[in-house]
């Protein structure tokens, strides 16, 4: 429990406009994507790495938890107060975006920068950051870094980790460590910015991250495929890309999203004949690049059983394809009271198998599963529909399905989540991925970070 005494010591470090025990800011940082709720017992805003330093010194020293977070808009519970303690916030302060190097390509950020924000001044200096988690209107660098987030773009450009060249992250002890360096190459010592891209907090404060930026694409074109089902279209995904496609992105939708998005109003766009969409960008540097991706793609979406292949004429047209896209995970509500949603990754060659083996478990339990996602890098947005969300049966069955899916892609050389991470939510089904030996490897890594154990704790099933 934080003590008078601690709350004094708090307001010493960064002032009382920055130390928040009054309970709306308790309420409003006690909840993220997620159903769950766990309130803090304290928000702290740090104004600098002198204030992130002093309050884990503090902290460490009194064995109190501290849990960093960002614009609270994970899916899985990572910067959740589950167990009390201190909430660090840094979206008051630590939120500037310090430097843009065109001469070395890089950008130099605080965690608190909301990614949109850096992707626009970037593109203003002819530049490109391409990570674009769903939530990069909101969603902070340091979160997308600290869950190592994806997006539509992966398919062609990677994912956070891909652009994560240093960063500086203040330790539960208190002292600051530069990790990696701004030179493209660096093979000195321990890959320890790799270890704090993707560990929820778990091991360091960040407090500064160096980001690696690419030239701008001059040209963009949206395109749409049309599948009679979707093991059609999962074959074409990996099949396209291995004849030489490179789209920027190669989202899928399934029949039962599209279902819902035709009685949301999107009919003008989704062929009622339509059993399952890809739709995507391709990007270059001319028009005659932007053909040849567009021809490979038609191609290969024709010889895999394609009944329609579109490209959007306008700036209209590419919009009303790519909010189909973003109205999918709200559309599918129709479908049931509940919604588990999961972000399971498989080999791309995997896909026809893995949606057939997730539509198996959805009817073995009677219930339905749209899925949509990035099929281009693999990654399905799982969304198992619980009709009755006040049905304890339901939900048991529900849960007893994710597990089944988990097991099945994992067996297929999958992953637990291809974007959101493990935070709370699926930390009971760490051991399908992991072996105990595994798991004791991330403990001692976490204990080498953290012997007391105050940094984000029970995250990740440590």
């Amino acid at each position: 429990m934080i003590t008078k005494q601690d709350i004094r010591t708090f307001k010493s470090i960064v002032g009382e406009q920055n130390t928040k025990t009054d309970k709306a800011h308790l309420i409003a940082y006690s909840y993220d994507a997620t159903k769950m709720r766990f309130e803090p017992e304290i928000v702290i805003f740090p104004r600098d790495e002198k204030d992130v330093q002093d309050i884990l010194i503090y902290c460490n020293k009194k064995h109190i938890i501290v849990v960093p977070r960002g614009a609270g808009s994970g899916f899985t519970g990572g910067a959740l107060p589950s167990s009390g303690g201190v909430l660090m916030s840094f979206e008051k302060h630590m939120n500037k975006l310090l430097e843009i190097d065109k001469n070395n390509m890089i950008a130099i950020v605080q965690p608190g920068l909301i990614n949109m924000k850096l992707q626009k001044a970037v593109e203003k200096e002819g530049l490109f950051y391409p990570p674009d988690p769903a939530s990069e209107e909101y969603s902070t660098i340091g979160g997308n870094v600290a869950e190592n987030a994806g997006g539509m773009r992966a398919a062609k450009y990677g994912i956070t980790k891909d652009y994560v060249m240093a960063v500086e992250a203040v330790l539960p002890s208190g002292e600051l460590i530069r990790a990696g360096k701004k030179t493209i190459k660096d093979v000195a010592g321990y890959n320890i910015a790799g270890l704090i891209v993707g560990s929820e907090g778990t091991l360091a404060v960040i407090t500064k991250i160096i980001l690696k930026l690419i030239p701008k694409p001059k040209m963009k074109k949206t395109y749409m495929g049309v599948f009679i089902d979707v093991t059609k279209a999962m074959n074409a995904v990996f099949k396209s890309l291995s004849n030489g496609a490179s789209p920027v992105a190669m989202e899928f939708l399934d029949s039962l999203v599209i279902n819902a998005l035709r009685q949301k109003g999107h009919k003008s766009i989704l062929d009622e004949n339509a059993g399952a969409v890809l739709i995507g960008d391709v990007d270059g540097k001319n028009t005659a690049e932007i053909d040849d991706q567009l021809a490979i793609l038609k191609n290969s979406f024709e010889t895999n059983g394609s009944i329609d292949f579109v490209v959007a004429k306008n700036d209209n047209e590419a919009n009303s394809l790519w909010q189909a896209r973003r109205d999918a995970s709200p559309s599918v509500t129709m479908y049931g009271e509940l919604k588990l949603n999961e972000d399971i990754s498989v080999p791309r060659s995997c896909l026809p198998q893995a949606l057939e083996g997730i539509y198996n478990i959805g009817d073995k339990y009677g219930f339905k599963v749209p899925c949509f996602g990035h099929s281009g890098d693999g990654n399905i947005h799982v969304n198992l529909m619980i009709p009755d969300k006040n049905n304890k049966t339901q939900i048991d069955d529900g849960h007893k399905a994710i597990k089944e899916i988990f097991e099945l892609v994992v067996n297929m050389g999958g992953t637990l989540s291809g974007e959101h991470g493990i935070g709370l939510s699926k930390a009971p089904y760490m051991h399908i991925a992991f072996n105990d030996d595994e798991m004791q490897l991330f403990r001692a890594v976490k204990k080498a970070f953290d012997p007391n154990n105050i940094l984000n704790p029970f995250k990740m099933g440590l």
